[in-house]
């Protein structure tokens, strides 16, 4: 277990590194710059401002000194908001992102296992083509449709909540309900897919012969192996679900870091876009590690294979 884990974190590590480096350089090469988009100023004050950001040196001197400064664990001074750090943004956004995120994950799984479960067990009945049309929908229908028709539906024409803002609790349920739906669909189909591969199984048939109740086969023999292909799928859920809220929060107007990402983006400030990503994808990462190590522990021939 403990070689699966470190070749895992190895890889994990090389990824990051490169992903680090693409950004860094791309950013640099794209037209423009962080002060580009400011009034006029004249050629004194940008080589100043420059100077004073170390903008003003070889590009390789940049990026070792971003390293650097990524090894203390500092991302760096932003570049469009004066006197804050990128540390003290992200730590001011990310914990409405992962609250966001918390509470879709919550309705994806409250609606996914059990309607994939009930469809694998009442197979080809109109339970499984109801959650099998849910899936379909919920997977080709993205979210940025799916969003404003609530909008429009339950706080334009019915009024029972908000169209936008973070402050109450209904405030979060129009977001949660959207981003919750559109992972709560592929739950579905991979718990019917894998609960239905494990009730062919022999030892099914076996505990059945012997007078097992329906509820203990699937809740004690089933369930575990039947969810192996959706803890597979919740590391990359989990991290979708917290670097794709960009959508939802900017729908809704959520002061979360992914609409951050976006106005950094058009800010060109290169320390806030860098510290965003490189904070996504380190999040992704540990996700998928977990997952992997979760897999790894429910199935053994997992680890084997890595």
């Amino acid at each position: 277990m403990f070689r699966f884990f470190a070749s895992r974190l190895l890889q994990s590590l090389l990824a990051l590194l490169v992903i680090i480096t693409a950004t860094f350089f791309m950013l640099r090469f794209v037209p423009g710059g962080p002060f580009t988009a400011e009034k006029a100023v004249t050629p004194e004050i940008l080589r100043n401002l420059e100077a004073h950001y170390g903008l003003d040196k070889p590009l390789w001197h940049q990026y070792v000194d971003y390293l650097g400064s990524l090894l203390r664990g500092d991302f760096g001074p932003s570049f469009k908001y004066p006197n804050r750090t990128v540390n003290e943004i992200l730590a001011d956004k990310l914990p409405v992102s992962i609250e966001l995120g918390a509470l879709s994950l919550v309705v994806a799984l409250l609606i996914g296992l059990p309607l994939g479960t009930l469809a694998a067990i009442r197979r080809n009945t109109w339970i499984d083509y109801c959650a099998s049309s849910f899936g379909m929908m919920g997977i080709s229908i993205p979210t940025f449709v799916v969003g404003p028709l609530l909008v429009l539906a339950f706080a334009i024409h019915v009024g029972w909540f908000n169209a936008s803002g973070w402050y109450t609790l209904s405030d979060r349920v129009l977001p949660c309900l959207v981003l919750g739906i559109a992972y709560a669909a592929p739950i579905a189909r991979l718990t019917r897919g894998g609960m239905l591969e494990v009730l062919h199984q022999d030892f099914i048939r076996t505990a059945r012969a012997k007078g097992a109740t329906e509820l203990r086969v699937v809740f004690k023999h089933s369930l575990r192996g039947g969810l192996l292909p959706v803890v597979s799928f919740l590391g990359p859920a989990i991290a979708g679900i917290l670097t794709g809220s960009f959508v939802i929060e900017t729908i809704f107007q959520i002061p979360g870091l992914g609409r951050e990402f976006v106005n950094s983006a058009f800010n060109r400030d290169y320390t806030l876009v860098l510290g965003t990503v490189i904070l996504y994808a380190g999040l992704i990462m540990s996700l998928n590690l977990a997952a992997d190590l979760t897999q790894a522990w429910m199935n053994p021939k997992v680890r084997l294979e890595g």
